[in-house]
């Protein structure tokens, strides 16, 4: 069964948005397919993303790209079925290459889970205070 781009379309949330400037550093940057836009949070600990989707799904790999210097050294990830408590799915160590290299992209393969959200936490942002910088949020997987 091949891959299907699962995300967007789905109502996304976002921790925080740099300075409230969701015009220039909003969510949807995130999945806009721009190399100049990005989502940039605020500072403060263990940043997030959740992706709740219009039907259940089975995801399968997580493609994240970074601005080096505002990665993070652990993303946990957590699912649940729709009206379910978060469940801890696993845990993903992306590299923090080089910060002056513009950014990098990480291919992560998940432990296919059935789920109708899902949420990534940055526990360990590689940036003193905090900060997140994504370029490129790409969820692949099934619809069930």
């Amino acid at each position: 069964v091949p891959s299907l781009r699962l995300s967007p379309p789905c109502p996304c949330r976002v921790s925080s948005v740099l300075n409230r400037d969701a015009k220039q550093f909003g969510k949807k940057h995130m999945f806009d397919a721009s190399e100049e836009t990005c989502w940039n949070s605020d500072q403060g600990t263990c940043q997030w993303v959740t992706l709740d989707f219009p039907h259940t799904v089975k995801v399968s790999q997580l493609h994240i790209q970074f601005q080096g210097g505002f990665s993070s050294r652990l993303c946990t990830l957590e699912g649940c079925r729709a009206g379910e408590e978060l469940v801890k799915i696993s845990d993903l160590y992306p590299q923090d290459i080089n910060a002056m290299q513009i950014s990098f992209a990480t291919v992560f393969q998940v432990e296919e889970t059935v789920l109708d959200k899902l949420k990534i936490t940055f526990e360990n942002s590689t940036d003193f205070f905090g900060r997140i910088v994504v370029y490129h949020l790409g969820v692949l997987g099934e619809r069930l």
